[in-house]
């Protein structure tokens, strides 16, 4: 594989063969590829394209840049993955509450980076919470509690995290092989056998239409299944915040709320389809139906929590120590009564990221406690002056700053709105 005539081929728009993909992958892994090369093969990917062959091998190649993850356990592996959006706190109740439904859930999950927030940032708010786990360790907490949390270690997918960095400065991330390739080698590398999807769409995600959210969902899609995973897919609108907290100990508390069988109805909800999806995938319930059931009980029996309560003993969290509370809290009045009908989740996003409660770059510090608190959902009512939500942060010039676009994210109605559902399709 001669480095130049390599990128020259994707130019032209030709086919790589398997060899000289897998042999690309393995001189990213090695170094012994320089960024400009690797930079202008991005580019021209970017402006080609790849099959869904070239996206496969891309794939496992990059996967098997490191270590591959297996267990050998009496209960199915299975796992989810969310393209994120704004207040998505669902791995956390996610993930125990499989384990309770009889599935294996090894989880490695990533930091927020701007208006996005992050699995891992958010159980770091729990104190003493380590995801920092080896990989001994990470299978020794799954075996024995059903599920466990953790970040990329530096033997998974290797090769993905150089591409990763390079992509991010040379404009070249929204590519749909790309994107694919870097999700599932994690993914496929942590050693999960089932995989579910929750690939969101709309102002306060990635994938801005449900149109690109499902040309992303069929490459993930084919992708996994063609390397032999068993693998399903949810369409969930992120135009509008998911559940009433955006923010990471405020997220594990709503979190929290829905493993006592408590919590937003659309935290729920999602939550259940999703544990569903993967139970029955895996082979757990014969139906979805049978296995909602069996969600909605696991919730509302306190087997869930009792789950994530051994998760969180076992990464030497200490949750009866409490979740950080913000220095200032202020809410923002209505500016006249009507029903909400419209919520704009990326301008909360971004009120997040000012209040602290976000990062502007990979190594930026966060407050754990910063972020909106209550906020009202689409089709509730609310009289003049009364609060929309609750800004949380730690000064009140943070506050001050972010209170008019907070406001301005909310709009009112006279007359009760159509509500568009949360899942929008299953592929």
């Amino acid at each position: 594989m001669v480095p130049q005539w390599f990128i020259e081929e994707k130019r032209d728009g030709r086919e790589h063969s398997e060899a000289d993909l897998r042999a690309w992958v393995q001189g990213i892994a090695d170094g012994t590829l320089p960024n400009y090369q690797i930079a202008a093969w991005l580019m021209a990917v970017y402006l080609r394209g790849m099959t869904e062959a070239e996206t496969a091998v891309l794939t496992d190649a990059m996967m098997r840049s490191g270590d591959c993850l297996a267990f050998d356990l009496p209960r199915p592996t299975a796992d989810k993955h969310s393209t994120g959006g704004i207040g998505d706190k669902i791995s956390l109740p996610l993930a125990p509450l499989c384990a309770a439904l009889g599935l294996a859930v090894p989880m490695i999950s990533g930091r927020g980076l701007g208006i996005t927030g992050g699995t891992l940032d958010k159980l770091e708010s729990i104190p003493g919470f380590d995801v920092r786990l080896g990989i001994p360790e990470f299978r020794r907490i799954v075996a024995d509690v059903g599920c466990c949390m953790i970040g990329q270690t530096d033997t998974l997918a290797p090769a993905d995290r150089r591409l990763y960095a390079l992509r991010d400065v040379t404009g070249t991330v929204p590519s749909i092989p790309l994107i694919t390739a870097s999700i599932m080698s994690k993914k496929l590398a942590e050693g999960a056998q089932t995989l579910v999807f929750d690939v969101k769409f709309g102002r306060g995600a990635f994938m801005k239409t449900q149109a690109d959210a499902r040309r992303l969902a069929e490459s993930l899609l084919s992708t996994g299944r063609r390397l032999g995973r068993t693998c399903r897919a949810l369409l969930t609108d992120m135009n509008r915040p998911l559940g009433r907290t955006i923010g990471n100990a405020l997220e594990v508390r709503e979190s929290l709320d829905v493993l006592a069988g408590k919590g937003p109805q659309d935290v729920r909800a999602l939550t259940v389809a999703l544990a569903a999806q993967m139970a029955t995938a895996a082979g757990r319930f014969p139906t979805e139906e049978a296995a909602e059931a069996a969600a909605c009980a696991a919730l509302d029996n306190g087997s869930a929590m009792a789950a994530f309560r051994a998760m969180c003993a076992a990464q030497k969290g200490r949750l009866d120590e409490g979740l950080p509370q913000a220095a200032v809290c202020a809410e923002v009045p209505a500016p006249r009564e009507g029903f909400v009908a419209d919520v704009d989740a990326e301008a909360l996003g971004r009120a997040a990221l000012a209040l602290g409660a976000g990062r502007t770059a990979v190594d930026a510090s966060i407050d754990h406690a910063a972020g909106l608190d209550r906020l009202l959902q689409v089709g509730e009512h609310v009289k003049a002056g009364q609060p929309l939500c609750l800004l949380c942060a730690a000064t009140p010039a943070q506050i001050d700053a972010v209170r008019a676009s907070v406001q301005g994210a909310f709009r009112l109605s006279d007359a009760p709105p159509p509500v568009s559902p949360l899942i929008a399709e299953k592929l």
